[in-house]
């Protein structure tokens, strides 16, 4: 099966040239700046808008198996594509955790069965697990996720002697999620002295502080270079946390890497007045300040990839009051025009939006043959109309939760086309479902 794709503005490794591509049944064949003299069993006429390679979201929260009330594998993937992410990287903190090889291995085997887009899974580390840890495969999974902070029960590994048995123990990519759980404690002490019980969203940056993640990053930094681990810290929130990280080596040669998300990214504390609890994440969205900090950091490649975090909730639960509200939200149908919405106001340009959004992602985790538009990589694409205005309302967003922190935000660009694994799956606003996404291999 032949697909060629013409009238295409195509981002690829730091340039925007027209040209044409070329798709035989799951690679891309050919990438050329002229006509491509090749029957084609279907041309997608991308009429002048770009067409990146597609997202790869490193950090996203599914919710199956056992939180399918919230979402699960179909719902989002099907969300995912939509917002022209092909592949996904998903948490362990579902229910179970996925804390065993077995029950890693049931998540792949239902990616396989429902979800559109191409998957990978993190296998959990706990507090006594390290044996299953050891076990897992480089080649088939994307990495190790340590909650060093924000989970509760055996997935909150916050004990220095348990952090320093994995961290030196470990071959695989090991992502953490940090936050100091003595400080956040502390600080929750002092608010419910001074409110009791009608704490306010308002006060979520203040009691998940500045201090409880640079406090829990810098530890998790130090013992990657005390035992020379694979680290990628995720979803930095904070100004401070960036002198952690260095823009002096090439990303392929980083040892230490780091992740920024798209809510910390687009809001800041002033939000919550207006947002609420459905800007509840953790870590927390902070100042203004923060925010900027970090998008300098993407630019200045500081932080190495844009992810989502998605983690939806259902709106009852999001809409309880602070301590009963779940952290977390929904956010890959939206995250790339997201970005571009920042293009448009000259904050970013499109060709680093690629970058962070896929080349880098590919490289951090060493993914086989994703992330750029080269002959002979899969053929994962998104073709993205930066002058078609999108409205997020009720009706048009996918996710299973069925709402949206950006509902009623009108982007600039919307997504037109994506392509996964060669398959063309998503048309302007339809799906074809007829065939499912791969499972992601790695070169290590």
């Amino acid at each position: 099966m032949k697909k060629k794709i013409i009238n295409a503005k195509i981002v690829n490794e730091g340039e925007i040239f027209t040209g044409e591509i070329l798709i035989e049944d799951e690679f891309i064949a050919k990438v050329s700046e002229t006509e491509i003299k090749n029957n084609a069993d279907e041309i997608i006429d991308a009429a002048g808008n770009y067409v990146l390679p597609g997202v790869i979201d490193d950090q996203v929260h599914f919710r199956e198996p056992g939180l399918t009330h919230k979402a699960e594998i179909y719902t989002e993937a099907k969300a995912a594509v939509a917002g022209g992410i092909t592949s996904f990287m998903e948490m362990p903190n579902t229910v179970p955790n996925t804390l065993t090889q077995n029950l890693l291995e049931e998540k792949y085997k239902r990616a396989a069965e429902v979800s559109l887009a191409n998957f990978s899974f993190f296998m959990g580390a706990s507090n006594d697990n390290i044996d299953e840890v050891l076990k897992t495969d480089a080649r088939n999974v994307c990495g190790v996720k340590i909650f060093m902070g924000a989970s509760t029960g055996n997935m909150l590994v916050d004990n220095v002697q348990t952090l320093e048995n994995i961290f030196s123990k470990s071959k695989l990519l090991i992502a953490t999620h940090c936050e100091d759980e003595e400080t956040i404690r502390k600080n929750t002490e002092e608010f419910k002295n001074k409110y009791g019980e009608n704490i306010r969203i308002e006060h979520h940056p203040h009691i998940r502080n500045e201090e409880a993640c640079y406090k829990s990053s810098s530890l998790a930094v130090s013992l990657a270079k005390k035992h020379n681990t694979r680290l990628h810290v995720l979803h930095i929130s904070t100004a401070k946390e960036l002198e952690l990280f260095s823009n002096n080596i090439p990303l392929k040669e980083k040892r230490i890497t780091a992740e920024a998300c798209i809510h910390h990214l687009w809001f800041n504390d002033e939000d919550y007045k207006t947002k609420g609890n459905l800007i509840k994440w953790n870590p927390a969205v902070k100042t203004a300040a923060d925010r900027d900090a970090i998008l300098q950091a993407v630019i200045d490649n500081k932080i190495d990839v844009i992810a989502t975090d998605h983690a939806p909730h259902t709106l009852e639960e999001k809409l309880q009051n602070y301590f009963k509200a779940p952290s977390g939200g929904p956010l890959v149908q939206h995250s790339l025009i997201a970005m571009f919405e920042l293009y448009h106001q000259n904050k970013i340009s499109v060709e680093k939006i690629a970058e962070k959004m896929s080349h880098a992602v590919a490289d951090c985790f060493q993914i086989e043959k994703r992330g750029y538009i080269r002959e002979g990589y899969f053929a994962d694409l998104v073709i993205v109309n930066a002058n078609r205005k999108e409205t997020v309302t009720k009706n048009n967003i996918l996710y299973k939760c069925g709402w949206s922190p950006f509902e009623g935000f009108t982007f600039k660009s919307s997504i037109a086309n994506t392509i996964v694994s060669g398959y063309h799956c998503f048309n302007n606003g339809k799906f074809d479902e007829s065939k499912k996404g791969h499972r992601l291999l790695f070169n290590r």
